[in-house]
């Protein structure tokens, strides 16, 4: 009842939730131009590049759209991507791909000081704006949610302020500035275009546990040979079933045209003859029947 009756002065809607969201959308924008200035525009991949990154696409396509083509055109792309994953086909260099990096290439060390210029323009600004912050609205609630959450958001959405009774829907300044900095890609797409440097750089921020095997640390590129063999894996144990199988009964179901039995609800290889098929069967069976004079 406590939480439910309070509330928050319109001072704090006015000159602290507003401005943090402001102030971050404006120093969004100086962090994407002061990156562009330093990192200049980005290069054009080459066409042999494109190549590697969209034959890994094809193989998780494959995996996530697969159900909608027949199950003999899955297994011939299956056993085709299998194929060229193994032999390095779509590999940009089949030969110096499983070669040991060199470190003074100087693609690598380009790749390494663009990382470190992004990683700069990413922490600097937030460690000022975090230290604006604490400064001067620490201990501040600001907004309350609008849904119900469970107490384990208590805290990273009430964070900096220490108490235990207080409803977890309602947000404190520091947890408002986390969710304005996670949440603003949008607003800056809308801005600036989705190729911008002012959201957060996750790949910057550090490797993340649990990430795809040979995606590389930030600045250096990724080893495509350890994704193929890894999409490999992936694609020869993906399972096959086909959307459209037995698709007649199903519409005929679904409209209540005729009640589906085990045998045509199920899945297998093994499905009874079609709609057409039985139309067929009773012409000629009508066919055959000796006329009555």
């Amino acid at each position: 009842m406590t939480d439910s009756q309070m509330i928050l002065d319109p001072a704090i809607r006015d000159w602290v939730l507003i401005p943090i969201m402001i102030v971050m959308v404006l120093v969004g924008v100086l962090r994407h131009h002061i990156t562009m200035l330093l990192t200049g525009q980005p290069k054009k991949p080459q066409l042999k590049a494109i190549r590697e990154s969209k034959a890994l696409l094809r193989g998780m396509r494959l995996r996530t759209f697969g159900n909608y083509i027949p199950p003999h055109a899955f297994g011939a792309r299956k056993t085709m991507l299998a194929n060229a994953y193994e032999s390095g086909k779509y590999l940009k260099n089949p030969d110096g791909q499983k070669e040991a990096a060199n470190p003074m290439d100087p693609e690598m060390m380009e790749g390494m000081m663009e990382g470190m210029k992004k990683q700069l323009t990413n922490m600097v600004p937030q460690m000022l704006i975090m230290g604006w912050i604490n400064f001067f609205f620490q201990g501040f609630i600001v907004i309350k949610l609008p849904f119900p959450l469970t107490p384990r958001f208590k805290t990273m959405l009430q964070s900096g302020v220490d108490t235990r009774d207080m409803d977890v829907t309602w947000v404190s300044s520091l947890s408002w500035y986390f969710l304005n900095l996670f949440g603003l890609g949008s607003v800056f797409a809308l801005i600036l275009g989705d190729n911008n440097a002012a959201g957060v750089d996750m790949a910057a921020m550090g490797a993340m546990p649990g990430a795809m095997p040979g995606a590389g640390q930030p600045g250096q590129p990724p080893d495509f040979n350890k994704l193929f063999m890894a999409e490999k894996e992936n694609v020869l144990i993906t399972a096959h079933q086909w959307d459209l199988d037995n698709v007649e009964e199903r519409l005929l179901a679904k409209y209540g045209k005729r009640t589906l039995t085990p045998s045509t609800s199920s899945t297998t290889k093994k499905e009874p003859a079609t709609i057409r098929d039985k139309i067929k069967q009773q012409q000629q069976q009508q066919q055959q029947r000796p006329r009555r004079r």
